[in-house]
């Protein structure tokens, strides 16, 4: 895709966000939810107004905060009454614009529905509403000697219910999979304001069209997820971490390739670049290897003797294949500096420059090395400043633009690099979004993946269940 129909389709998404309803309903939210759980003053609305993703931001008209799911039902009638917009919110925490409301709209935020349901021992199911915090999430399955494998970067403040609607991902997606995964039932509002109950506790369920699965990764644009039924699984008993470290990123992605083929899974297998390295080290100071073009940070769990097994074939597979060093964390505490240092990739490279744009791409994992050298390239001849990390397991790269905000000619070429990069990650086979999802910022690509007939179809399911185009709109596709 040209960088000129990008920039049209950006200007186009900007106007969407404009576009709102009638708040003449606030006397009526007012009354139904209380003193203190409806904002509408110019200030207090503000932090409502965006998400994480940069250079994207609108003030909505009303903020507020329902509690229970009649709270949402009532919400959503008065909406429609008044046929004004509802964006729904948990911690804003989105990269794609997902959250970002359109003008004169009501930000639905789910933060007080918070409640941790109902720990199922028996059946490994964990029942929470929408606003609980996915750490707390982890933490309670821990407790009980279960995990919940989804861990994205944002876990300790970002939502279950952002979690499904956008259909996270995370450092462990290589070995156990994303949010889907773990989703087994849904409470869902529909934009009529009836309530769905999606899914149950049983492991096997073909009843009828799979609608569960409709709405993880719809990103609010077709109900509003109230609670949630998850799936754990039991803790493994040991786990091990290496730091591989190569001289060219081409060994590093041949290594990736040798140790899938090997028919070996790790928990991880994370990828940092050289810009990357710098960046962490100054900010985490955990000790990784400066002169280093490229890292490998793998993380291997299960049984102990198959960790340990896998552990030295992985160690022997990377030297095989070019790496200069390879190290094993000495404990449990080394290995949670390191993995705490990938996780702070996207915190350590935001100093550098005022604005920072975190990019999601996935490519089939054979195209990996050739995909990190198109970024290089895209960014080299556009004269941008990118950095690049990820999960290079699943092949889910992240290119982060090191740009400001304010400098107009460096965000046009930004965005235009932006298109290249989407673009070959199309032609390498791959997608425009593995885990960040399409809300605003990837709008204008969504239709060069899927073509034109899975685009039309994506439209049909909208206006079906949302004919009034109240929820969230402007997002994913355009009523």
């Amino acid at each position: 895709m040209k960088g000129s129909l990008f920039q049209e389709n950006r200007m186009a998404d900007q106007e969407t966000c404009s576009i709102g309803g009638d708040l003449a309903c606030v006397p009526a939210l007012n009354a139904r939810l209380g003193p203190g759980c409806v904002l509408t003053g110019a200030e207090d609305v503000i932090p409502y107004g965006f998400d994480a993703t940069a250079a994207l931001k609108q003030r909505p008209g009303a903020v507020v905060f329902p509690k229970t799911t009649s709270e949402v039902v009532d919400i959503v009638e008065i909406a429609r009454r008044h046929r004004t917009p509802i964006i729904t919110r948990g911690s804003g925490t989105g990269l794609s614009g997902g959250s970002v409301p359109v003008e004169n709209s009501i930000v639905m935020c789910l933060l007080g529905m918070n409640r941790i349901l109902e720990l199922d021992t028996r059946n490994l199911t964990l029942l929470v509403e929408a606003g609980v915090v996915t750490q707390d999430i982890f933490n309670q399955a821990d407790a009980a000697g279960l995990l919940y494998p989804p861990d994205p970067s944002s876990m300790k403040v970002s939502t279950i219910g952002g979690n499904v609607a956008e259909n996270s991902g995370g450092l462990r997606g290589l070995k156990y999979g994303v949010t889907r995964d773990y989703v087994m039932g849904l409470e869902v509002v529909l934009a009529d304001g009836s309530v769905c109950w999606l899914g149950n506790k049983c492991v096997k369920d073909v009843a009828g069209y799979n609608l569960r699965d409709l709405f993880i990764g719809s990103e609010g644009t077709l109900g509003i997820i109230t609670k949630v039924l998850l799936k754990l699984l039991p803790k493994p008993a040991a786990r091990r971490t290496l730091l591989a470290t190569f001289g060219r990123m081409d060994a590093a992605a041949e290594t990736v390739s040798a140790i899938i083929e090997a028919k070996i899974i790790p928990c991880t297998l994370e990828f940092l670049d050289r810009k990357t390295i710098h960046c962490v080290e100054d900010y985490a100071r955990v000790g990784l290897p400066l002169d280093a073009e490229a890292l490998l940070l793998i993380e291997s769990d299960g049984h102990p003797a198959a960790v340990e097994d896998d552990v030295t074939r992985i160690a022997a597979l990377a030297r095989r294949h070019g790496a200069i060093e390879v190290n094993c964390a000495r404990d449990a505490v080394e290995a949670a500096q390191l993995a705490t240092a990938r996780r702070s990739a996207f915190s350590a490279l935001a100093r550098l420059k005022p604005t920072t744009i975190l990019e999601d791409a996935t490519v089939p994992r054979s195209e990996l090395a050739n995909m990190i050298r198109s970024i290089q390239e895209v960014a080299q001849r556009h004269g941008l400043d990118v950095a690049t990390f990820g999960h290079f397991g699943d092949g889910n790269l992240h290119p982060t633009f090191l740009t400001n905000e304010r400098d107009a000619d460096e965000m046009r070429r930004v965005e235009l690099a932006m298109g290249e990069i989407f673009e070959r990650a199309c032609e390498f086979g791959g997608t425009i979004t593995g885990e960040h999802g399409v809300g605003l910022a990837k709008k204008p690509f969504l239709r060069r993946q899927l073509g034109n007939a899975s685009y039309a179809l994506l439209k049909a399911i909208k206006r079906t269940l949302d004919p009034d185009g109240l929820l969230n709109p402007g997002k994913v596709v355009d009523a």
